[in-house]
């Protein structure tokens, strides 16, 4: 855009022509103490290190997977637990094998009880990160259409779902009705616990079904788009034989209350 001095219709007097080169010269003396103002600030933060490789920002990369790691171990010690509680509940409760039978229908619904039949495996993976458009007429690749995203993710749970699927996993998770597939980044948090791609979604249920609710979904149909065009990763697998862990986690749900 041209500055209104060298426009045509300006008034080319001297004295207005000096008039408004001087703001032009203070700005520029304001825009050469800004930025030693930041080179200095810049200095003082990083303190002579290299700010994008950091050991405090590798600490807390560290902290990260440990603390996913650990989330991990109290999982497992949570989960022996309360089936040893649940093997001392059923020696003397009190309940007919009718209530037995109804409390297990619903752990099964819930998902906190193992279950095991025929599956389907789902398997997203990000693209080469130098990938190019492999189909004509498409435009060079954006860095976000290489990665996998929470809405993909999202997408195969929500089609597995659709096609009656009686648990799902994701990595080496059950999922229940209060699970949260979130991503940050290009990493999964899900129920504590961080992954890296590729990310697998495991269904027990009709194969047929499953598949065809892959195949219905308008998303996943989107992804497949980018899948043809850039190499994002999309891999289906069946299994005769699978079995999906009970959810061990915590059952209670957190919820904001306000401030009295």
């Amino acid at each position: 855009m041209s500055n209104s001095a060298d426009s045509p219709h300006a008034d080319s007097s001297p004295d207005r022509g000096r008039f408004r080169r001087r703001p032009v010269r203070l700005l520029t003396v304001g825009v050469f103490a800004l930025a030693g103002l930041i080179f200095v600030t810049s200095f003082n933060t990083a303190r002579g290190t290299n700010i994008r490789t950091d050991t405090a920002l590798l600490k807390l990369s560290d902290l990260i997977r440990d603390r996913s790691h650990k989330n991990g171990e109290l999982d497992e010690a949570n989960s022996a637990l309360r089936a040893e509680v649940e093997a001392l509940a059923e020696r003397d409760d009190g309940s007919t094998e009718a209530e037995d039978a109804e409390l297990g229908a619903l752990e099964k619904d819930a998902g906190t009880k193992p279950i095991s039949g025929s599956s389907v495996s789902v398997t997203l993976a990000d693209a080469p990160p130098d990938a190019t458009a492999k189909l004509p007429g498409y435009p060079d690749p954006h860095p976000n259409d290489l990665v996998i995203h929470q809405q993909d993710l999202q997408a195969v749970v929500n089609a597995l779902w659709k096609g009656g699927a009686k648990g799902i996993k994701v990595m080496d998770q059950r999922l229940i009705s209060t699970s949260a597939v979130r991503c940050v980044g290009n990493t999964l948090i899900l129920q504590g616990r961080v992954y890296s791609p590729p990310y697998t979604v495991t269904a027990v249920g009709d194969q047929k079904k499953l598949k065809e609710a892959l195949a219905a979904s308008p998303e996943i149909q989107n992804y497949m788009l980018y899948v043809n065009a850039y190499g994002l990763g999309w891999k289906v697998e069946d299994a005769e034989k699978t079995k999906l862990p009970g959810y061990a986690g915590t059952v209670d749900l957190h919820y904001a209350q306000p401030v009295s």
